[in-house]
């Protein structure tokens, strides 16, 4: 041992230390223990160190804490240590953060109340654990109740399972999950109602027997026991309910913040309703009994809403109005009562006030005197042997017994109420057994504890004994199967706490002592109480500061008892003459009914009075005493000790499983947990004596092969031999010295607590060990590695680094000395620069010094220098100005005085002119003048005298010239006279001249306006062509960008409308196969149904052949052939009615007959007013179809005529325009002729290249026009010849347009542009531009041929923009056109939506409808909805209603062929009523009762089916007598084995056979002989499947014969979508004579319901393997670890004999597809199979995933992926991986991925929900939770994380759905599978016994 605590108490070992906070602390040890140290260094998990003082007398060191692989275990005793505070840490762990309510402890299922509504009690729930067992699926409550279930119908052992808990702790919802979980898995919860019924009278009993305390607003105060009884077949009958220990006193006196029982305050609160008028109720404030807690009103509740519910639960049970009046009276009258004030008329005596309200109240409402009550309310009778005395009581004593009479009248009402509740829930069948569940009250201790506290904790006593010896016993039952050695294990027994209270001369035998006294008090008894138990019993103590008190050691705590009250509440007394008072109350009977058990021998509920409602409890008085006088007598606690015994009784003659709830926090705050409060019920509870008696013996228990697998590493490879035992003994002989740790056993080991978390210790440490030395290898490994590679690397680096300093070195040298030379002249530089600056800074300094005192004296100078020159120019300007004013003044002197003189000497010289002297001055002057002359003249005459030669010369030539001039004279004056007459015209030429001069100026004006015009004109011409060339190759890139995105577009809409219609078909596939499922749901509904019919018709013919001894069995191969099918087709049910009528209505009556005749008459009476209303409704469509047509004609007449005159203007346009084009090209053509723009000009050239492209556009132009006229033209005649396929949807009309502008060349693309200009107004606009141009051409005359080609380009350019506007303009009207139509679709689809689920509810209703009433009501339900969408259809557009008109008519045909069916009905009912007024009257007649024999017909005229009948050629059947038929029936199909004979036969032989029999009866035209075949066929299949429906290769077989039967139906039935496949020959073997459409459809259905049986067959093969061959099996060895586990131990995941293997799943797979395949079963059709069993595998295989937390692990996530994919390998070996089988397996492996995945960061959240998009968020979250490390180096999932992936899933739009639908069944299709084998040569074999077939 203390090497064990040397090993286990060291440095970083996990401890628990006591708190006083969160009671228990996590530590850990910081320093190693040593034996004898007095402390421990421990470190809590905050960082703070303390040192922890250990006891120095028990030197018990703290309890180890379980390593984190063992936490948050299903099982308690699976952890290693076993102690309080691991308890409460794997309790924590597992509410918090798995948020996990449930969990074992051993036997017992501890439930904590979330506080929040869990999805975890649905019928998917109860499904996943009904028959599996307890350890194999995480806790819960469902599988307690399972392992009761399962107990009670193996051992055939009553159960019972105990719900225990403190006051809302949850038990009253445990018991009621537990009953769910019955009433569901025992097959009843539709039938026997049981749980309705208990749950209805919830709020019966909670109104009657809650009230608010101040723990729990709706506490219980009472208990209860429920017995819900099962017949033979364990299936519910009954349930029977016992009540325990009401606390009565609750009726007259609450405490504060607490209320009375809530039915008070439900009626005070509806004291306003008319019907309460009369019981004189007010607020409950006016009534002592309510107001005494000062509480009347809880929060969130309506006590007037929930006196609705009572009273509505009061209806459902039985309990009429009348009785509920009652009810109320009696509640009011105890209320009046309290109010009832008692007065004090002397010390002795009291007194009630005469005429007192309440009491007068109480007397009527009760039915008594007033004098009578208020007399026996203040005296009491006293009897002696003698005499009897009247004496008057004390006002304390009167208010007493006033109290105590309320608390008997409402005891009494309460046992009333649970007596009527039981008859509600009884039953007349047997009991076989049955399941007792117990809601009762945990142990209780408050501030104040009193007698009701004292009975509570004494039940408690006795069930926890009870417990203890339970548990005691199944561990002893565990060791000696085992065959361990005994040894008695010390637990605490709290029988002597029992004897303490029960004994004789007890707790409770002194308080009935002391009761009988005649002066006895609280006082007295609590002295006899310290006088008896004082001394003698240690577990009675006494206050010390009290007299009144006592303390008694219970087993859960010590709990302190007042005194006060005991006696009175244990007397429980009642004036005897008050009763009598009550009893003989003559206008009350409940009040009489309420006290009519006082009179008998025993209650009817088997209880005394004043027991608080305990039922069933049958206790005898004795005889001989007065029965009435000893009920009063018998205290309460002699009443209740009593019951509590006899309920001991009934729990050990059961076997009982235990729930303790435990309430998490005071507060009701949702996973909130509270350790203290957890730590007091637990203890309260029993759970943590439990886990002391596990302790104390031998708790962890392993199997051998588990141990051997679990620690496999601690043993050496010569440890391991062959046997296992012998290996594991030895082992552990080695591992644990000390042989008392642990015992070998048959096939386990057991081993002492703790010793597992020794083990694993070791384990852990090996494992450790050996990871560090792997490690260590691999680190050496890798650093000798490392280190080689650095050593190489080194050497090299060295040598590189040797080699580079050595250079570095030489250059460092080098560099040193040209560093030398360079400092050198650096520093000779520097220097040098140094100085230099100096210097200059020197010379600087002195040459600004200079300067500045050179530039101051030069200043100085300067400033003298101007101040003198200013000096010396003003002074200069001063004598100037002086100057020439002088010299101004001088000469103005001057010039006056020089005038004056000039004035004298003109005189003078005037005077002097007139003398000689004078002329002389002169002639002196004029002689130099002429001498002068003279000698000018002597050179003129030399001059002249050279001239005059000259001139003689000149002479001369003159006269010969002048001759000439003479004649030539002559010749000029004879012109001059001719020049004289031409004067005249001279002058008239020059006006002419002037005028003409005037005109050429205007002209040269004009024809510079116009040139200037014209060039600019011409400009802009250039300007406008070359734009317009510009403008053209814009516009054909924008037409080849428009064409490209008209086809890209189209493209688009053309891939968009491919995925709208997918995704619009995968919407109709989904809604019809959703609609598939709902029928073929429908379809197994019926079947169900059809078996119960047959059931009780079998049981109605077995108890006729008891009564009537003479009655004669039919045959069993015409029994076969009974009336079994009962769907729908009317065509089957004549014959059926025959046959039936043989077995079952011989017995009927003439009522019966009269009421078949009264159907008759009013069928009838339907069926004419549906026709006349049919025709009434065809007529009225009619005439709208009528005039929708006409309508729709006229629009679209008034449409065309509209196009017509459009095209009509633009050919007329077209027209003019050419024809002004071909004047302006002549005019161009004459002008260029004679003008200067000769056609050869390149301008001409040009503009008339353009004019010739414009003509070639305008003829291509002309050709859509003639396009667009033909396309109008057909369009019209089309009209004309227009049927009811013409009304196509817009999208199918914009479908073809697109594939249209897909395909067609650009061309036709203009065509659409151009029908569409055509349509629209806006096309003439571009006529008016044009005609406007054509003005402005034809007013400028030069430039005519080039502004009329202009103007044809610019018309061409703006059509073409027009149309391009156009095409887009049409394709948004396309596009808008094709949303609205997609809309319409979408509210169409809606609109069928609704009306299938119309549909369905009308067919879920009609079929609980009676057959007759049925074809009824479904056609008076489509009468009403086409009128109604008749009428809307009126209101609405006609021309948008014909389609939905025709689906109209498509109805009123439908209805009409249900008439035809109502029709046939009506005549097979008239029918059955001949024949039932035949047997009426061989009845009364007396003849003998006749029998039908096989094959024989009822001789009754038989109305032919309306078969509608074909003439063709008739080859190869078989034939046979009519009386061979059920001969044929039995050989081929009753009789028939797949295992025997058939396996030889070729696939679907008998199909085949039925087939060319069926076409014989076609060919001889019988269509009795065909109807009574087919009838036959399917009901000896159905007949055949009921027998051994459970067979996996007869329903496979008779599955693949249906269809192979179906399918040649179909091939040979003439119709041409079922012929494409056939040959000449088979086509010749057509039926030729009936349509068998109607058959075919019942023989789908019949298909389906095969196809369903052989599901549910191979379901319940591969059940069993799935969990075990996909969860528990390790596929792969050593990767799953086996962890410890509890008591309840799970299956072994190691491959034992006889446990299922994947190999097992691969192999019964194999094993379907072979028989399947042998048996001719379609490919498609095994395809769905396949895909259906995958999805039971993964659905089942996820659903125990997420409810065993020991699945979900890292490991077992590669498990569950290996095994899937060796599923998917099956599935490639088959060929079926296109089936969608794999897809099913998808949410699995998801879900297998998430247990793998990292899930720590945001980023693994991420990951996690783009994933496992399969999965809900609550599977998701479910993973997580459920997420377990099965070794210590793996890691939880935080709380955190789990959180985030829950935020990160918020928006996900899901169902809640925890769990899948394991019993969901894809919808199944049967595609046609035409066969190739041809008939003629099927050859019958002999062992099929069909001799008497004739082939023909």
């Amino acid at each position: 041992m203390n090497r064990e605590l040397e090993y286990m108490f060291v440095q970083s070992a996990r401890v628990w230390i006591p708190d006083a906070e969160e009671v228990w602390k996590s530590a850990e040890l910081t320093k190693d223990y040593k034996n004898g140290d007095a402390s421990l260094q421990l470190m809590l998990e905050d960082g703070t160190s303390i040192d922890h003082k250990l006891d120095p007398k028990t030197k018990n060191l703290p309890y180890l804490r379980n390593p984190d692989i063992l936490v948050g275990e299903n099982d308690l005793t699976a952890l290693s240590y076993l102690h309080e505070p691991a308890v409460l840490h794997n309790l924590k762990v597992r509410f918090i953060d798995s948020k996990l309510i449930y969990t074992y402890c051993g036997i017992v299922l501890v439930a904590i109340n979330p506080y929040e509504t869990l999805p975890i009690y649905g019928s998917e729930i109860i499904n996943a654990y009904s028959g599996q067992n307890m350890g194999d699926m995480d806790p819960h409550i469902f599988a307690v109740a399972e392992e009761a279930y399962k107990q009670m119908a193996r051992d055939e052992r009553n159960q019972s399972i105990i719900v225990s808990g403190e006051s809302g702790a949850g038990k009253t919802v445990s018991a009621k999950y537990a009953m769910r979980y019955f009433a569901t898995v025992s097959g009843s919860a539709s039938e026997a109602n049981v749980e309705e019924k208990v749950l209805a009278s919830n709020p019966i009993m909670e109104a009657i027997g809650n009230a608010k305390t101040t723990r729990n607003d709706n506490s219980s105060r009472f208990g209860k026991y429920i017995e819900i009884g099962f017949d033979n077949r364990y299936r519910i009958i009954g349930a029977n309910m016992r009540t325990y220990l009401l606390e009565k006193s609750r009726v007259v006196f609450q405490a504060d913040e607490e209320r009375n029982y809530h039915i008070f305050y439900q009626l005070c609160a509806s004291a306003n309703l008319s019907e309460f008028k009369n019981l004189r109720l007010s607020s409950a404030n006016d009534f002592l009994y309510t107001r005494q807690g000062r509480s009347p009103v809880i929060e969130g509740v309506d006590d007037a809403k929930e006196l609705c519910t009572t009273r509505h639960a009061f209806t459902l049970l039985g309990i009429n109005e009348s009785y509920q009046i009652g009810l109320f009276q009696v509640l009011a009258a105890i209320l009046h009562l309290g109010n009832v004030e008692i007065k004090d008329r002397d010390s002795d005596s009291s007194i009630i006030a005469p005429n007192n309200r309440h009491l007068t109240a109480f007397c009527e409402l009760v039915g008594v005197t007033y004098q009578d009550m208020s007399h026996w309310l203040c005296h009491r009778k006293l009897k002696t042997a003698t005499e009897t005395y009247i004496k008057p009581l004390p006002r304390l004593q009167a208010t007493n017994a006033r109290d105590a009479l309320s608390k008997h009248i409402y005891a009494k009402l309460f046992n009333w109420i649970v007596e009527h509740v039981n008859k509600a829930l009884v039953t007349n069948v047997k009991q076989h057994s049955f399941i007792g569940v117990l809601d009762i009250y945990g142990f209780e201790t408050f501030e104040i504890n009193s007698f009701e506290q004292f009975c509570i904790n004494y039940a408690n006593e006795k069930l926890q004994q009870q417990f203890n010896m339970h548990v005691f016993k199944l561990e002893q039952e565990e060791y000696m199967k085992e065959q361990i050695p005994w040894t008695l294990i010390d637990f605490y027994d709290n029988q002597p706490c029992i004897n303490l209270i029960e004994a004789k001369m007890g707790i409770l035998d002194l308080l009935d002592e002391e009761c009988k006294m005649p002066k006895g008090s609280d006082d007295s008894w609590a002295q006899k109480l310290y006088n008896t138990h004082l001394k003698t019993c240690s577990l009675f103590e006494k206050p010390r500061m009290s007299n009144r008190a006592f303390i008694i050691q219970h087993f859960a705590d010590k709990v302190e008892y007042q005194c006060e009250g005991f006696l009175e509440k244990n007397k429980d007394t009642v004036n005897e003459e008050q009763i009598n008072v009550l009893k003989a109350s003559k206008k009350f009977d409940l009040l009489v009914e309420l006290f009519q058990d006082e009179e008998k021998a025993t209650t009817p509920t088997g209880q005394v009075p004043g027991t608080g409602g305990r039922t069933r409890l049958s206790i005898k008085p004795d005889k001989g005493r007065d029965k009435s006088s000893k009920e009063h007598k018998k205290t309460v606690g002699c009443q209740f000790r009593n019951s509590l015994q006899m309920l001991m009784e009934t729990l050990n003659a059961t076997t009982p499983h235990y729930v303790r709830c435990i309430k998490p926090n005071d507060f009701k705050l949702a996973f909130s947990f509270d350790p203290k409060r957890a730590v007091q019920q637990l203890r309260a509870c029993g759970v943590l004596e439990t886990i002391r008696i596990s302790a104390a013996g031998f708790p962890s228990r392993w199997t051998y092969q588990e141990f051997f697998s679990r620690y496999r590493v601690l043993m050496k490879q010569k440890d391991v031999l062959h046997d296992k035992k012998l290996t594991c003994k030895n082992v552990l002989e080695k591992l644990v010295q000390d042989q008392d740790k642990y015992q070998f056993g048959k096939t386990k080991i057991f081993f002492r607590a703790g010793q597992v978390a020794y083990l694993e210790k070791l384990r852990a440490d090996k494992l450790r060990a050996a990871c560090i030395r792997i490690q260590k290898t691999i680190r050496c490994w890798l650093a000798r590695k490392k280190f080689l590679r650095q050593r190489s690397a080194a050497i090299t680096i060295q040598r590189f680094t040797r080699g580079y300093q050595a250079r570095c070195l030489a250059k460092f040298m080098r560099r040193t000395q040209a560093a030398t030379v360079i400092q050198k002249y650096q520093r000779m530089c520097v220097e040098r620069k140094r100085y230099r600056q100096k210097q200059a800074a020197a010379l600087a300094m002195q040459t600004i010094l200079r300067a500045y005192m050179a530039r101051q004296k030069y200043q100085a100078l300067l400033r003298e220098h101007k101040a003198i020159i200013i000096q010396k120019h003003v002074r200069g300007w001063l004598a100037r100005c002086w100057y020439k004013r002088c010299l101004e003044a001088i000469v103005y002197l001057q010039c006056c005085i020089r005038r004056m003189r000039a004035k004298r000497e003109l005189k003078k010289l005037k005077i002097e002119a007139r003398s000689v002297e004078h002329f002389k001055k002169l002639n002196k002057g004029m002689e130099n003048k002429i001498m002068q002359l003279q000698r000018k003249i002597d050179e003129q005459h030399k001059d002249n005298r050279l001239i005059s030669e000259k001139l003689v010369t000149l002479e001369s030539s003159y006269a010969s010239e002048s001759e000439r001039m003479r004649g030539e004279l002559s010749r000029l004056r004879g012109a001059e006279e001719d020049a004289k007459n031409k004067a005249n015209q001279v002058l008239s030429l020059l006006e002419e001249l002037e005028r003409l001069k005037k005109e050429l100026s205007v002209t040269q004006q004009e024809k510079k306006t116009i040139e200037d015009w014209a060039h600019k004109y011409r400009d802009e011409m250039e300007k406008m062509v070359s734009e317009l060339k510009d403008q053209n190759g814009l516009l054909k890139k924008e037409k080849d960008d428009l064409n490209r995105r008209i086809q890209e577009q189209g493209q688009q809409m053309t891939e968009k409308m491919t995925r709208a219609i997918a995704q619009e078909t995968q919407q109709l596939e989904t809604d019809l196969n959703e609609e598939r499922s709902r029928y073929q749901n429908l379809l197994t509904e019926h079947l169900r149904l059809e078996e119960k019919y047959e059931d009780l018709k079998e049981e109605f013919a077995h108890s006729s052949n008891v009564s009537k001894p003479g009655h004669r069995r039919t045959d069993s191969t015409h029994s076969s052939n009974e009336s079994e099918y009962t769907y729908n087709s009317e065509y089957a049910e004549s014959e059926e009615g025959h046959r039936a009528g043989d077995d079952v209505t011989r017995g009927m009556d003439t009522s019966l007959t009269l009421k078949l005749q009264k159907r008759v008459t009013e069928l009838e009476q339907e069926k004419q007013s549906l026709r006349n209303e049919l025709e009434n409704k065809e007529d009225q469509f009619q005439r709208a179809r009528a005039r929708d047509d006409a309508q729709f004609r006229k629009a679209r007449g008034a449409e065309l005529e509209y196009e017509s005159l459009k095209r009509q203007e633009l050919e007329s346009e077209n027209k003019k325009l050419r024809h002004d084009l071909a004047e302006m090209r002549q005019s161009l053509l004459a002008d260029a002729a004679t003008g200067a723009g000769a056609p050869g000009s390149p301008a001409y050239k040009v503009l008339l290249d353009q004019l010739n492209a414009s003509c070639e556009e305008l003829e291509v132009r002309k050709e859509e026009v003639l396009i667009l006229r033909s396309q109008l033209v057909s369009q019209k005649e089309a009209l004309h010849h227009k049927d009811e396929k013409e009304t196509m949807t817009e999208p199918s009309v914009f479908a073809q347009d697109v594939n249209k502008l897909k395909d067609a060349d650009e061309l036709k693309q203009a065509y659409v542009g151009l029908k569409d200009t055509n349509r629209s107004p806006r096309s003439m606009l571009p006529v008016v531009e044009v005609r406007d141009l054509l003005s402005r051409l034809r007013s400028a005359a030069p430039d005519l041929h080039k502004l009329n080609e202009d103007g044809e380009l610019w018309l061409v350019n703006q059509g073409l923009k027009e149309t391009i506007r156009l095409l887009e303009q049409q394709l948004q009207t396309q596009r808008r056109t094709y949303d609205s139509e997609v809309e319409s679709l979408r509210g169409e689809l809606q609109n069928v939506k609704e009306e299938n689920n119309r549909q369905q509810q009308l067919l879920a209703q009609n079929l609980q409808l009676p057959p007759e009433a049925r074809i009824e009501a479904s056609l008076q339900h489509e009468i009403t909805r086409l009128t109604n969408e008749n009428l809307e259809l009126m209101a609405d557009d006609p021309t948008a209603s014909r389609e939905a008109r025709v689906i109209i008519l498509r109805r009123m045909v439908d209805l009409m062929e249900q008439l035809e069916k109502q029709d046939r009905t009506i005549r097979k009912l008239k029918k059955q009523l001949k024949v039932y007024s035949k047997r009426i009257g061989e009845m009364g007649a007396g003849q003998t009762e006749g029998q039908t024999s096989p094959g024989q017909m009822v001789e009754e005229p038989i109305h032919p089916v309306n078969i509608p009948r074909r003439e063709k050629d008739f080859q190869g059947m078989l034939e046979y007598k009519k009386e061979d038929e059920m001969k044929l029936v039995k050989n081929l199909i009753l009789e028939l084995k797949p295992r025997g004979v058939a396996v030889n036969l070729i696939p679907g032989l008998p199909a085949y056979i039925l087939f060319m029999c069926l076409r014989h009866a076609d060919y001889v035209n019988d269509d009795q002989k065909v109807r009574t075949l087919l009838t036959s066929t399917i009901n000896s299949i159905k007949k055949i499947l009921k027998k051994r429906g459970d067979d996996f290769e007869t329903v496979s077989f008779w599955l693949a014969n249906t269809c192979r039967f179906l399918h040649c139906l179909k091939q040979y039935s003439g119709e041409q979508a079922f012929m494409k496949h056939n040959s000449v020959r088979q086509n010749e073997h057509c039926l030729s004579n009936f349509d068998l459409a109607e058959y075919r459809q019942v023989i789908s259905d019949l298909a389906i319901q095969i196809y369903q049986q052989l599901v549910k067959c191979m379901e319940n093969i591969l059940q069993p393997m799935i969990v075990c061959g996909m969860l528990e099996h390790e596929t792969i060895q050593g990767v799953s670890g086996v962890k410890p586990t509890g008591l309840r131990k799970r299956t072994s995941s190691i491959a034992d004999e006889g446990t299922y293997t994947l190999d097992s799943i691969v192999r019964q797979l194999s094993a379907f597809h072979s028989t399947m395949c042998q048996h001719g079963t379609d490919p498609e059709l095994i395809k769905q199979v396949v895909k259906q069993l995958f999805y039971i595998i993964g659905a089942v295989t996820l659903n125990n995933l997420l409810l065993r937390k020991d699945m979900c692990s890292w490991s077992k996530g590669m498990q569950i992926r290996y095994n899937v994919s060796q599923l998917e390998e099956w599935l490639r070996d088959k060929g079926l991986m296109n089936c969608g089988a794999k897809e099913t397996l998808e949410p699995l492996i998801q879900a297998a991925q998430l247990l793998q995945v990292k899930k720590k960061t945001d980023e693994d959240a991420e990951a996690i929900c783009t994933m496992c998009h399969a999965l809900t968020t609550a599977q998701i979250v479910k993973v997580l939770n459920l997420y377990t490390p099965v070794n210590e180096f793996e890691e939880r999932v935080s709380v955190a994380f789990i959180r985030t992936i829950q935020t990160r899933l918020r928006d996900r739009c899901e169902s809640p759905q925890l769990l899948m639908d394991t019993k969901m069944i894809y919808p199944v299709t049967f595609p046609f599978n035409p066969s190739s084998l041809a008939l003629e040569t099927i050859q019958i074999p002999t062992s099929l016994n069909l001799g008497f077939l004739t082939r023909v």
